[in-house]
Formats: C-alpha cells, structure tokens, sequence
C-alpha cells in the first residue's frame, strides 16, 4: 500500500520446552485514505492481500539463518490477520509465525543471522521462555532488559537504528 506509513512494530516469542518457538508480529500503521478499509470489506480483495502478506513475510524469514543449538531451524508463516485500531486510519497487520528446534537441559544458544539494516520504526519484542528456563546472556545489538526471574527478555530498536544482522540469546533450560 503505497499511502500506508509503518507506525510502530511489537513480536512476541514464545519458547515450549518442546523445541515449538511461536511467534506473533503486530505492525501497526497510518493510512490516512484508508486503503485497507476498501480492502477488508471486499473478501476476493482481503484473500488476494493476505497471501500476498504471507509470501512477503515469507520471503524475508527465507533470508534468515535461525540455528538453535547448532541446527537450522526454519520460520514458517502459518497466518496472518488485518485489522483496524479503533479507526480505519490506523490498519493492523499480524503474524503468526513458528519454528522449532531440539532444546536440552542446561545450556541452549539460539542465534539468528540476517541482513544488517535501518530501523524504518520504532519497535518492540518480548520473548518468554518456560517456567524453568532462565536467559543467560544476549547479543542484540540493542540493551536489553531481563523481567520474571530472568525468564522474559525485552528490547527495543528506535526507527534510524542500525540493526547489526546478528542476534544470538543463551538461556538454560531446568528440570
């Protein structure tokens, strides 16, 4: 949509002791001709826009190396949702994206290599292990910030950050 501005973006990981990594991405805009209010209203229109979303999105997660403890793990798009903050100015799009890699007790390393680039907004990611993992160290490129006993990370990027193409979090996985 070429009149849509991103506003802010907020990813939420969730980590299962099971090696399922889920995530969930909201990027937020303004769309002050409501371009995607004509879209959502006509469902060939919102069905064509939605797999478009999904190969795009996609497309960038194919460009990412994601290696936990040592193997290839591959994010996958399984769903995508659009919706509207109150006004038809200000569209959402959601994704929800999953991966899984083998985790063991103690340590595990889970590292993500992809283009370095300029943040174009501000935006925000949580990951929340299990009960009984605690993060160790992370590599973000940004500070972080470590909530419940350490199991929850949060960072923030501000729109014109460079982001270095690397990120890399060692957490410990309890009985």
């Amino acid at each position: 949509m070429s009149n849509m501005t991103p506003l802010y973006a907020t990813g939420f990981f969730f980590v299962r002791e099971s090696g399922l990594v889920e995530q969930i991405i909201i990027f937020n805009y303004h769309d002050p001709l409501c371009e995607y209010k004509s879209i959502v209203e006509d469902e060939k229109k919102l069905v064509e826009e939605k797999s478009l979303l999904v190969r795009n999105m996609q497309f960038y997660l194919d460009q990412e190396e994601v290696i936990i403890n040592g193997e290839r793990a591959y994010p996958r798009v399984v769903d995508v949702e659009v919706g509207f903050q109150g006004d038809f100015k200000y569209p959402y799009i959601l994704f929800i994206i999953v991966f899984r890699g083998v985790f063991k007790e103690g340590l595990n390393i889970y590292e993500d290599k992809y283009e370095s680039e300029i943040a174009e907004y501000d935006y925000r990611v949580y990951w929340f292990f299990p009960p009984k993992a605690r993060v160790l160290t992370a590599q973000l490129g940004v500070p972080y910030r470590l909530l419940d006993k350490c199991r929850v990370l949060v960072f923030e990027v501000k729109k014109g950050t460079k982001i270095g193409g690397y990120e890399r979090i060692e957490f410990e996985m309890g009985k």
